[in-house]
């Protein structure tokens, strides 16, 4: 199993990349790529920790090499949000980072699974789309937008709010990974109710916890450490489902297109990437405006990205 980690020296790529090598199976590759120089000795700082799993940087000049042979390619590269900027401000910078990305890809590794992490990933999903699509090696069942921390901060938000073990604890979230484009089905949470004050506070938390962490940074970077996290359980999915194994989780897909082209929503996943797409369930009425609501704002994201892309 190899799993290339491009964007590797940043804040989400080192925290990522240092969970994988303490969680990937025996045996596995980890491969670290990243245009600044520092790579080769995150690599090397990475290798000294005691656990089966190779690690190998590689510089600007050396992605093809980095991406070779990859089942796995998880991309975290670009620039982070500042105090002040939304998502779509960091499309300008980061659309052009994820096309030469997946250029690579395509050049290299043309069935790996590509999970993308870098913002803003309702655009930069559907770019990865069409610069496969041009080269005509585009899977819909192989690309997916990293979703997985709207997910981990709903269950741990809501364990925090009831009281509750946060183990136990699973909230849906399906949209898109930007504002309210995400909507936490809070009326699916098994075993917990919820008032309607509460649902109108946890859900803009929920969406604007990004906020949250920029803000609390204080111009010193966005949410590193907890994306990190969720991108490293994705990762350990996408594994399982390599391996064989029955794995359900949320991902930013394209699917049938009954909300919109690209949607993240509950996903089975198996040898190829995604086996099956399947239903969110029901909605509560507060739900389903909020998914009413923000479909235009979701739908021009998607737009802005296959734009970028076809001119």
């Amino acid at each position: 199993m190899k799993v290339a980690v491009l964007g590797a020296a940043g804040g989400i790529g080192q925290a990522l990349s240092l969970l994988l090598k303490t969680q990937l199976p025996a045996g596995s590759e980890l491969s670290l790529y990243d245009v600044a120089p520092v790579v080769p000795g995150v690599a090397v700082d990475l290798s000294h920790i005691p656990t089966a799993v190779t690690v190998e940087g590689f510089g600007a000049d050396a992605l093809g090499n980095a991406l070779t042979g990859a089942d796995i390619v998880l991309i975290p590269a670009g620039m982070p949000r500042k105090p002040g900027m939304d998502r779509a401000d960091l499309f300008a910078v980061n659309a052009g980072i994820i096309k030469t990305l997946a250029e690579g890809i395509v050049a290299n590794c043309p069935k790996a699974l590509v999970g993308i992490i870098t913002n803003p990933v309702n655009g930069t999903v559907p770019i990865v789309a069409e610069v496969f699509k041009k080269a005509g090696t585009y899977d819909a069942a192989r690309v997916f937008g990293i979703t997985t921390l709207d997910v981990i901060r709903s269950e741990a938000f809501v364990a925090e709010l009831k009281g509750l073990n946060v183990a136990e604890v699973k909230v849906p979230v399906i949209g898109g990974h930007s504002g309210t484009t995400i909507l936490p089905l809070l009326s699916q949470v098994e075993g917990v109710t919820f008032t309607d004050e509460e649902i109108a506070a946890l859900t803009p938390r929920i969406q604007n916890a990004g906020t949250e962490v920029v803000n609390a940074k204080a111009g010193g970077g966005s949410a590193t450490l907890s994306m990190g996290a969720a991108a490293a359980r994705f990762c350990m999915s996408l594994v399982k489902g390599l391996q064989g194994e029955d794995v359900v989780d949320y991902a930013y897909v394209e699917g049938a297109g009954e909300d919109a082209q690209f949607f993240a929503q509950p996903v089975r996943l198996g040898v190829n990437g995604v086996s099956e797409i399947l239903s969110y369930g029901k909605l509560s009425a507060f739900e389903e405006k909020a998914k009413v609501d923000m479909l235009d704002t979701l739908k021009a994201d998607i737009t802005e990205g296959i734009n970028f892309i076809k001119g």
